[in-house]
C-alpha cells in the first residue's frame, strides 16, 4: 500500500494517543463508543481496508488503557465490543486477528454472559469461512465445555465444526470433538452412531485415523454392552 497512507494513519493514531496521555485523569468511567461501520472506516482509510482492520483493532484492544477511560476489558459493553469486531473482520476477513482475540481474550472472561455474546460471534462468523475459521470455533467449543460447564452448547460448536468443513487438513481432534461431548453427555448411542456414519462416508483415508475411530467404535459398544446388563 501507498507509504503516504501509512505515514498518514500512523500519524493520526499517534496524535490520538498523544491526545489521550495528556489529558488530566478523571473519575469518570468511560465506555467503548458505538462501533463504526466497515464502511465508514473504509472511506476514512482510502480504502485501504487492511491497514484500518489493524488500527482499529489496535484501537480497540489498547482502549482499556487510555485517557479517562478506568474500565478493564472484562467490563465493557459486549454488544459495542463484538460490533467492532464485526467490523474490522468485514474490513479484513482474511485476518485472523479479531477472532484470535475473540476466542483467547474476550470469550474467557469471568462473566459468563459476556462470555456467551463472543462464542456466538465466533460462531456467527465461522460460517463466513469454516475451513479458515475452524481453530476459533473450535476453542469456543472447550470455552463452553470447560469455563460455562454448558456441553449443549459446546456440542452445537463442534457439530458445526464436523459438518461444515471440508478441507482435509483439519485435525482428527478437531472434527471428532463432536464424539467426545456426546460421551460427556452420555449420548453414547449417538456417539455410537456418529462415529459408524463417519466410517461408512469415506471422507476418512489416513489409516491412523481409521484404526482411532474403529477402536472407539469399539469401545462404545462395550460401554453400551455393559449398561445393557
Amino acid at each position: 500500500m501507498p507509504f503516504w497512507v501509512l505515514a498518514l494513519l500512523s500519524l493520526a493514531l499517534g496524535a490520538q494517543c498523544a491526545w489521550q496521555l495528556s489529558r488530566a485523569p478523571t473519575l469518570y468511567r468511560e465506555d467503548l463508543p458505538p462501533a463504526p461501520r466497515a464502511q465508514a472506516l473504509r472511506l476514512a482509510s482510502f480504502a485501504e481496508d487492511e491497514a484500518a482492520a489493524r488500527l482499529t483493532m489496535l484501537y480497540l484492544q489498547t482502549f482499556d488503557f487510555g485517557g479517562g477511560n478506568r474500565i478493564p476489558y472484562q467490563k465493557l459493553d459486549y454488544t459495542r465490543l463484538v460490533g467492532w469486531l464485526e467490523s474490522i473482520l468485514e474490513l479484513d476477513p482474511r485476518s485472523d486477528y479479531p477472532l484470535f482475540s475473540a476466542a483467547r481474550i474476550y470469550a474467557e472472561v469471568p462473566d459468563p454472559a459476556r462470555s456467551r455474546i463472543v462464542l456466538e460471534f465466533i460462531y456467527r462468523a465461522f460460517f463466513d469461512d469454516p475451513n479458515r475459521r475452524w481453530p476459533w470455533l473450535a476453542h469456543a467449543s472447550l470455552v463452553a465445555k470447560h469455563r460455562l460447564g454448558d456441553l449443549p452448547l459446546a456440542l452445537r460448536y463442534a457439530q458445526a465444526v464436523q459438518r461444515h468443513t471440508t478441507d482435509p487438513k483439519v485435525p482428527l481432534w478437531a472434527r471428532q470433538m463432536e464424539i467426545f461431548i456426546l460421551e460427556d453427555m452420555d449420548e453414547l448411542e449417538a456417539a455410537k452412531i456418529m462415529i459408524r456414519d463417519l466410517l461408512e462416508s469415506g471422507r476418512i483415508y489416513d489409516p491412523a485415523e481409521l484404526r482411532f475411530l474403529k477402536q472407539r467404535l469399539e469401545e462404545l459398544e462395550g460401554r453400551l454392552s455393559k449398561s445393557r446388563r
